[in-house]
């Protein structure tokens, strides 16, 4: 009888897992969204679906997988039996066992990173110009789009428009690959950039006359004009 309610346990463990380990993709989400849902980096998710463009499509299935591992070996440790579907590595008694929320940030806030510091540097040093989109010159809004574009995201051409894609985002949540967006005109989001982490954003200045990396709150020119940011990602 008690092995016979051992087993109903594991079977019940590894059904939650394997319902919290995949999700379709539903009208409206983003890589951002479903990071999010999942309590990842968007990296994390990118990663583990072996994907190199970050645009979904309805539909789609995604592995959560670490939040699901974390259950199975929960599982595994409690009964040390075998769980269908866990991880080969997990079975192993002697393996630390992760948790979801120990096994995935420190890793992937780094990776994210890296992975929009990769973007934004293509399109450094390229001349400021008004309205440009290309070689010749391009402005902030041309940068971002530009950057994004080789992410698999479509940004619209203006600042004003990126201003109403995503979700909005508080200076404290700022992380790697959000829009930053500004007032230098007298009106609200004027000037857009990337923010990169570590209070460092990617754009394209006018003052300069090039795309660049510099500080944004630490700069008070930028720190006095900060409107807020949107997440695309």
């Amino acid at each position: 009888m008690n092995a016979h309610r051992a087993l109903l346990t594991i079977l019940a463990l590894s059904t939650t897992a394997s319902a919290a380990t995949y999700y379709t993709v539903q009208p409206g989400d983003s890589l951002a969204t479903v990071a999010q849902k999942a309590n990842m980096e968007p990296a994390t998710v990118l990663k583990l679906n072996g994907l190199q463009n970050p645009t979904l499509q309805v539909g789609q299935k995604l592995n959560l997988t670490p939040s699901g591992f974390a259950r199975i070996e929960a599982a595994q440790q409690a009964t040390t039996q075998t769980v269908v579907n866990a991880p080969k590595t997990s079975s192993t008694p002697t393996r630390t066992t992760p948790t979801a929320k120990n096994s995935t940030p420190t890793v992937t806030t780094t990776g994210t990173r890296a992975f929009i510091q990769s973007a934004a540097s293509r399109f450094l040093g390229i001349r400021y110009v008004l309205g440009g989109t290309g070689g010749r010159g391009i402005d902030c809004s041309g940068y971002t789009m530009n950057v994004f574009r080789t992410l698999g995201i479509n940004l619209p051409r203006t600042a004003a428009a990126q201003w109403r894609s995503g979700v909005a985002v508080s200076s404290r949540n700022l992380r790697a690959g959000d829009l930053v967006f500004f007032n230098t005109t007298g009106r609200t989001a004027s000037h857009v950039g990337i923010y990169l982490g570590n209070g460092m954003m990617a754009g394209a200045n006018s003052y300069y006359g090039k795309t660049m990396i510099e500080p944004l709150f630490s700069n008070p020119y930028w720190a006095s004009r900060y409107n807020g940011a949107r997440r695309v990602m």
